[in-house]
């Protein structure tokens, strides 16, 4: 797993920062499933949303206070859980067995809780503003694979540390990046076990092959799930990816 119960997400730099107010939400996809969210509204927005994908866990509380982040940065954000499927509506602690459920996971009933989601963040804003969606690990390659589907009404995909081992699709990352159809940014850590720096190499040069814009970003000794504010050594790589993160949507929202 990418975060455990004592995980948080880093600080915002220094000079970012506003209000914002968060809520816990059941959203219903078209074809009536149910499934768990929490959205966090700006105070101040920035005219952009943010649709976040969790780790392998599903929505727990790293991601409910990764959402309120970005709502104080001006980002109406709203994270979003994976298993109401198969597990219902119950809590995504430190207990909860998660393989069983992502191992019953499919692309499609996935996208189609993900276009709720999206569906549920524009009616938060009288005027239809940017989306993009932002993933750590397993939700890192979700969010690559949210890049490849024209019908989202995504902006922009951001993939922490984007975990490819899993095949979503008839092909597996990082070749199946060649069907990226929107800008891409992606961070890793030089040090991560699990995606190996030749890895994360090989999807910036299929990136190239389709012409969207993408920056990939490797941060040297980093680990697997550096953006934690324990983390203390790590800490000016987590104020450089945020720093990108919000450079980035903000290029790529004004664009769209």
């Amino acid at each position: 797993m990418c975060y455990d119960s004592n995980a948080h997400p880093p600080e915002l730099p220094d000079g970012i920062g506003g209000g914002g107010i968060g809520e816990d939400l059941t959203l219903t996809a078209a074809d009536g499933n149910q499934f768990a969210a929490f959205v966090a509204q700006a105070s101040q927005s920035k005219g952009a949303q943010i649709l976040i994908y969790p780790d392998v866990r599903g929505l727990h509380q790293f991601y409910k206070e990764l959402a309120m982040r970005f709502a104080e940065a001006g980002y109406t954000a709203l994270a979003m859980d994976y298993f109401g499927r198969s597990a219902g509506l119950t809590g995504r602690d430190d207990s909860f067995e998660y393989m069983p459920h992502v191992d019953r996971m499919t692309g499609p009933t996935f996208f189609n809780d993900v276009r709720a989601a999206v569906a549920h963040l524009r009616s938060l804003s009288p005027e239809q503003q940017p989306i993009f969606t932002v993933g750590f690990c397993m939700g890192g390659g979700l969010a690559l694979y949210s890049g490849m589907e024209t019908d989202l009404g995504l902006t922009g995909v951001i993939g922490f540390y984007a975990g490819m081992k899993r095949v979503w699709g008839e092909r597996a990352l990082p070749e199946a990046a060649i069907h990226c159809k929107i800008p891409v940014l992606g961070l890793f850590g030089g040090a991560d076990p699990g995606i190996p720096n030749e890895q994360v190499q090989k999807l910036d040069e299929i990136l190239d092959q389709t012409g969207v814009s993408h920056s990939i970003h490797i941060y040297d000794g980093a680990p697997h799930s550096f953006f934690d504010r324990r983390y203390a050594e790590w800490k000016e790589a987590c104020d450089d990816a945020w720093g990108r993160v919000f450079s980035f949507i903000e290029e790529h929202g004004k664009q769209g």
